[in-house]
Order: C-alpha cells, then structure tokens, then sequence
C-alpha cells in the first residue's frame, strides 16, 4: 500500500515535564499502524538529514514501512509542538515543509491513502491531488482523512474545498467529529456518514469519548468506545485509520454494497480497539496484529 504526506516529529509537552519528541504526522502515523498490522507498506515523505529525520528513519525500519524518500531534501525535518491537556487531547503548532518534486506512480499499488496537511499545503498539495486522480482512474482503492489541522489553516472553507476535491475519487473516507463539524457545521454526524456512504463507499467518523460510526451502502453501525486508560489521544485516529485498512486489506477490499451489519461492526469494532491501545500510550504509538489478538 502507498501512504503519501507529511512525516514530522511531534514535541510533546505536559506539564510538569520535559518536552519529548515522538516521531509522527498523520500520513506517517497511518504508514506505521498499517506496517505493524501486517500490510505492506511504502511511505512517500520528506525527511530532513538532521537527528529528527534519523530517528523518523529508525521509527520506520523498525515498523516494517518503506520509506520513498521525496526530494527536495528539506533543511530541517517538520515538526509539531504538541501541548496536552488535562483529558490527554492535544493542540499543536506547526513547522511544516511539503514542497515534493515529484510523487511516486500509484501504479501497482493495492490502495493509496492520502490525508491531512498534505493534501492542503501547496505546492504539494496539487501534485496530491493529480495522484488521486490518477489512482481512481486506474481502479486503485483511495483512503482519506483529512484529519483538519486549524492552526496550519482556520479557514474552515479551504477545508470544506480539499474535501470537495479529493472524496469524489476516494472510496473509504475517516474523519473526527472535530472534522465533521467543520466540514458540515450543524449536521448529526449518523447524517453526514450515511449521506457520503451513499456515494463514497465507507465513511467513519470517531466521536472521541463517545465511540465511533460507521456506514455502508445505506447500513450504519455505531460502537461504543473501549474501556482504557487514556495517556494521551495522539495518533488515535490513525491508528483508527490504519485498522480499517488493514480490514480492508484482509477482505480483499469490499465494496460498500458488499457489507452487511455484522461486518461494518466487526470492522468498527477492530478499529476502535487500534485506536484504544494506542491511547493507552504516550504518543502516537499503534499496536501490532499481535495486540489486537485475542
């Protein structure tokens, strides 16, 4: 599977403590969750030579992704300051670089995911979207999460356009209740999933403390959040997304005709204990298959 985006350090600050860098970004996050579940994996993304993109490097190899480093090479690795709060959800403050060249042929590919910063920021963001394009084309499955960051950009309308220019070729689609509301300030998120399953194939949405839904060709399935400890919620919704994936990927990719209630809940349900696991660990930390194994 390719994963394209932003590969970044998040610095992450409690307080009381010392900031501690945990590598991250959503792309990558969804690389190495998917790696770790067993699905082959190559990560497009920029990574600096400096002891960051060292340590991106290291994180990666050790999780079984290939990295496609894309060039130009930049100065500096990308970073996020992310700073907690008392419930373990994070803000963040960003020092991004997304200026690739070129990005790899989804040719001969199982699927491409795309999502978050990378496909806002310019000039990468257009090559982003030519890709998509080219993978629907070609019969290539496409993910998406746009996992919407307000302090990179807090025009909710610039959002609402990289949605509006990237779901028509997108067949499994992720997103918070945060995203929902701004991308479709006022509507019930049960309204919002069912509505784009209709069209897009399968949408879920993760409600944070309240569990997640999921819908499919009209079927809608809501399940309850797992019992754990939260540390902190950083990377929880990749994870998430990375288990879905990586379902998908087990059922040889379904269409969203193809699944009934008892499926969408068994795929809600594996997902949802990705995203509890790795809520139970300091920073963006997915399982491996051998977690989620009973």
């Amino acid at each position: 599977m390719l994963v394209i985006g932003e590969a970044l350090v998040d610095v992450v600050e409690r307080a009381g403590r010392d900031p501690e860098p945990h590598a991250g970004g959503s792309p990558f996050n969804v690389a190495v969750g998917l790696a770790r579940l067993d699905v082959p994996t190559v990560l497009a993304a920029q990574v600096g030579d400096d002891r960051y993109g060292d340590g991106l490097r290291w994180h990666l190899t050790d999780s079984g992704v290939t990295l496609a480093a894309l060039g130009p090479t930049p100065e500096r690795t990308s970073t996020a300051r992310a700073t907690l709060a008392d419930d373990g959800s994070a803000s963040y403050v960003f020092d991004l670089t997304w200026n690739p060249g070129a990005l790899p042929d989804p040719t001969g590919f199982e699927a491409v995911h795309v999502g978050s910063l990378g496909t806002l920021i310019e000039p990468g963001a257009d090559l982003l979207r030519q890709l998509v394009t080219s993978a629907d084309a070609l019969g290539v499955p496409v993910s998406f999460d746009p996992n919407i960051r307000l302090t990179v950009e807090p025009d909710d309308g610039r959002w609402q356009e990289v949605f509006a220019a990237i779901t028509p070729h997108a067949s499994i689609i992720k997103m918070s209740d945060e995203d929902a509301a701004t991308l479709f300030p006022g509507e019930r998120p049960a309204d919002i999933a069912t509505r784009l399953s209709a069209d897009h194939g399968i949408v879920a949405i993760t409600l944070g403390g309240e569990g997640s839904i999921v819908a499919a060709g009209g079927t809608l399935v809501t399940v309850p959040p797992a019992d754990v400890r939260v540390v902190d919620t950083i990377g929880a919704g990749d994870s998430f997304m990375a288990a879905m994936l990586s379902w998908c990927a087990t059922y040889d990719w379904p269409a969203a005709g193809e699944l009934d209630e008892v499926e969408l809940t068994d795929l809600a349900m594996y997902a949802s204990s990705a995203a509890a696991i790795t809520c139970s660990r300091p920073g963006a930390d997915p399982p491996h298959t051998s977690d989620l194994t009973p």
